[in-house]
């Protein structure tokens, strides 16, 4: 995999899939004109309802009247369930990290839309064509508890350590964008795919075991159940409000600097949506302005939008995360056309 260690402008899931509002499918709801359904991984939706799309999502109706029938799960399970519904489509926003934003764009699941407010939003952050843009900019990294490991690992060879053993995890790749981040990640700082199945097979000796779903290794790592699990930024930070042992940190390979890499939440006009026009509107009002300015003080998250630049407590905190971390942008396109080898190659490795 070709990366590019480069600054980049722009400063992830349950395979359960669980609605907050109303299920979608086959119910009354959903044919009705005053709706809109989105698809979307999970991490911006709060655990207490308060999380940026529970008030971006109370606003939007509030001042359209268009109710929002939410559904969450992993980044590959949204596109996965977008794609058997093809012949009877049922979502009408899909929002998911990548690669899985352009795996739902291969595959014909989304439509073009640029959104009011796209124009400025990095050329990066969203597609040429206008298939997808980014809504909240994240980024990929590691949690451990500070509790029971005040000092978090520096490196990925420290999590090799015997004392990790039935004590780490993260998520599955190729089902949640954040496992799948995991060897993105890999791939980057140890070299290319060979070296970095060769750590994850030795990772795995200390690995818990599989999980479809990032959001809730942050609850055991809380707990003390696990010492470190993988994440990112905007998902743990909000989190890190009601589970104050989270601590943010990104593995470096050996003695080198510590890296990470843009994840952000894209959204994307489904193809033949059944509410297409309130897609479009929910779409615009989340890069609306008013909406992005809350995603730091609220979201724990990015703005998407470049214009805006908040100066809350959160962005601030945000920020100094970031301080001495290499950001390098992950080949995308080679990673769409070849993730099923990388997630074969890591399936292989593991046993998993």
């Amino acid at each position: 995999m070709r990366t590019y260690a480069k600054p980049i402008a722009a400063v992830t899931g349950a395979l359960a899939l669980a609605s907050t509002l109303t299920a979608c499918g086959g119910s009354s709801a959903a044919s009705d004109a005053k709706t809109v359904t989105v698809y979307s991984a999970d991490g911006l939706k709060g655990e207490a309802g308060d999380g940026w799309y529970d008030k971006v999502f109370k606003d939007f109706e509030k001042q359209t009247g268009i109710k929002v029938e939410y559904v969450e799960g992993g980044s590959g399970e949204m596109v996965q369930r977008a794609l058997r519904e093809k012949s009877n489509t049922q979502a009408d926003v899909i929002v998911t990290l990548p690669p899985f934003i352009q795996q739902a764009d291969s595959k014909g699941l989304l439509q073009a839309y640029e959104p009011k407010g796209a124009d400025q939003v990095g050329g990066g952050d969203k597609s040429g064509d206008g298939k997808w843009t980014s809504v909240v900019n994240n980024y990929f990294g590691f949690i451990h508890n500070k509790k029971e490991l005040p000092a978090a690992p520096r490196s990925w060879e420290e999590l090799l350590d015997a004392k990790y053993k039935n004590k780490l995890q993260y998520s599955t790749p190729g089902v949640a964008g954040d496992g799948t981040a995991v060897l993105i990640k890999a791939m980057h700082d140890f070299g290319g795919q060979e070296p970095a199945m060769e750590y994850l097979k030795k990772l795995q000796a200390n690995n818990v075991g599989p999980s479809s779903s990032t959001s809730k290794l942050a609850p055991k790592v809380d707990k003390g159940e696990l010492l470190v699990a993988n994440g990112d930024v905007q998902m743990n930070f909000a989190q890190a409000r009601s589970m104050p042992n989270l601590g943010i940190w990104f593995p470096a390979k050996g003695t080198g600097k510590p890296t990470t890499f843009a994840l952000p939440y894209a959204a994307g006009l489904v193809d033949k949506a059944p509410h297409a026009d309130n897609g479009r509107k929910l779409l615009d009002f989340m890069l609306s302005e008013q909406a992005q300015r809350e995603v730091s003080a609220i979201g724990g998250g990015f703005p998407a939008r470049k214009d805006v630049k908040p100066t809350d407590a959160n962005a601030i905190e945000l920020a100094k995360l970031l301080e001495g971390v290499e950001i390098f942008e992950p080949d995308w396109s080679d990673i769409d056309k070849n993730l099923k080898t990388y997630v074969d190659a890591w399936k292989s490795a593991t046993g998993s």
